[in-house]
């Protein structure tokens, strides 16, 4: 077992050594597009000054650059989508590798009595899927939890449904109270923020208690009285707002072993549930959803029933969303190198954390946080080179995360311990009523409830850093099965 651990050791450093050269040249994809876009807005521009007194020639010019744009253009979308294809092949290779490392690892520090007993006992069951762990369980655990008798049962309701080529209705697949925890950890997996923010399971409507600014308190003799300090507090009141949707399982997968069906069906929930909260906690409009970030700070008046104990309500959309640019009006131009750093270190002194605990983020999606990095890149005394934003933002610190959906060149900071998510429990498990018979799969949905908002305004800032202004608003996914055009 020894000398097996030390070839995959060896496969994973190769891979990683893969993966990191492979990395270096993402950078020159983003300088390569910024080039691009540079040349399609000269091109734009000399577009509009072609007139019906312009020579032939010199419009056929201007004809052949556009179209040799365009050519570059489909070039680089490929080149950069056969990179992006390499390097997740690779870090697929990695896991995978280091899955079966820790596993192992995990057998070898294990007493021989201690191990899998049941390994080679079933010939239908895959390999792959028994050395892996399920959601952090040992061996022993995981056999005690589909041991259970009303996780076998929720599992052969939902096996039963799929071969008898029947829809579930009603509650007929309520999850156990006991499998809810894992269905929180895998939504966790897929949502860079639910673990960061200050989360708070209900039930139904809640109130949340906040606290205003904290009194100075009063020196006074050591036998003195003591004096009152004057303390203000406000409330949030929160509900629960549905995010769900279905997907086709395989009948293959529903007939498997019960760890193949259960993790399935946890990651399908995890990882449709986990898109959209990520994208509702900074966007969310507040409508049949969470109220975003973003959302709050473009406020400009109070929204009706803000509630009578809630905190005064503050104006922040000109104070806390912030271009982060040089120039003057009409001309305005993106910031390059300290100064930019400079720029955003002023505007991110608009959000108050003076109510968190210091938890500090800055959330924007990898093309941004690319344009950071090259603007903080450097040589060092070695020759090599190197920069200074990582996964923090430097000096200023806190972590950087990357969302997809947040647009190129924003960039939304703030202190994220600052809003408040809820979740209501009962969450759902249900099949549709039209089941795909011809392709052998059945429908399945998963529903949960959430709601938030963020309590403390003022800790949070949005910025723009492309010689732009913040986006206020995205569009949601059109909520097509109540007839809605968007949210």
């Amino acid at each position: 077992m020894a000398l097996r651990q030390l070839i995959i050791g060896k496969k994973i450093e190769t891979l990683s050594a893969q993966l990191d050269a492979m990395r270096k040249l993402d950078p020159d994809f983003v300088t390569r597009k910024a080039a691009l876009q540079k040349r399609e807005a000269e091109l734009t521009e000399a577009v509009k000054e072609v007139t019906a007194d312009t020579a032939e020639e010199d419009r056929k010019a201007v004809e052949s650059d556009a179209d040799q744009l365009e050519t570059d253009q489909a070039a680089l979308q490929t080149e950069q989508a056969e990179h992006d294809k390499q390097k997740a092949g690779i870090e697929d290779q990695i896991r995978t590798l280091q899955a079966e490392l820790d596993e192992l690892n995990a057998r070898a520090a294990t007493p021989p009595a201690e191990t899998e007993p049941h390994i080679d006992q079933r010939e239908d069951e895959q390999p792959m899927v028994n050395r892996t762990r399920f959601f952090g369980m040992t061996y022993q655990e995981r056999d005690a939890f589909f041991a259970r008798t009303e996780v076998k049962d929720f599992l052969q309701r939902f096996r039963d449904a799929g071969r008898e080529k029947r829809a579930i209705t009603g509650a007929g697949l309520t999850i156990p109270d006991n499998v809810l925890p894992l269905i929180r950890q895998n939504v966790e997996n897929y949502s860079k923020l639910i673990s960061r923010v200050n989360f708070k399971p209900i039930r139904g409507t809640a109130r949340q208690t906040i606290s205003g600014a904290i009194p100075e308190a009063v020196w006074t003799e050591m036998v003195g009285k003591i004096n009152e300090l004057s303390f203000t507090f406000s409330q949030v009141t929160v509900d629960g707002y549905k995010v769900a949707g279905f997907v086709q399982l395989p009948l293959s997968i529903i007939e498997d072993s019960d760890l193949d069906l259960m993790s399935e069906l946890l990651n399908s929930i995890g990882q449709a549930i986990g898109i959209a909260l990520d994208k509702a906690i900074v966007y969310g409009t507040g409508t049949k959803m969470p109220i975003g970030i973003v959302t709050r700070l473009a406020q400009t008046a109070e929204p009706e029933g803000y509630g009578s104990n809630a905190r005064q309500w503050v104006d922040l959309h000109t104070k806390n969303i912030l271009a982060v640019r040089g120039g003057t009006t009409g001309a305005y131009t993106a910031l390059e190198g300290i100064e930019l750093f400079k720029g955003i270190a002023n505007a991110a002194k608009a959000a108050k954390g003076k109510y968190s605990h210091g938890s500090k983020v800055w959330l924007m999606n990898e093309s941004t946080h690319l344009t950071l990095s090259i603007a903080a890149m450097s040589i060092n005394a070695a020759g090599a080179i190197v920069s200074g934003v990582q996964n923090a933002m430097p000096v200023i610190g806190g972590d950087i995360v990357d969302l997809d959906f947040i647009p190129d060149g924003e960039i939304v900071m703030g202190y994220i311990d600052e809003y408040l998510l809820v979740e209501r429990k009962n969450i759902q498990l249900a099949s549709n009523e039209a089941l795909g018979f011809t392709d052998d799969t059945m429908y399945f949905k998963g529903t949960a409830r959430y709601d938030g908002l963020p309590v403390i305004a003022e800790g949070f800032v949005a910025l723009a850093i492309n010689a732009g202004v913040p986006t206020a608003s995205l569009t949601f996914a059109t909520d097509t099965a109540n007839k809605t055009t968007s949210i």
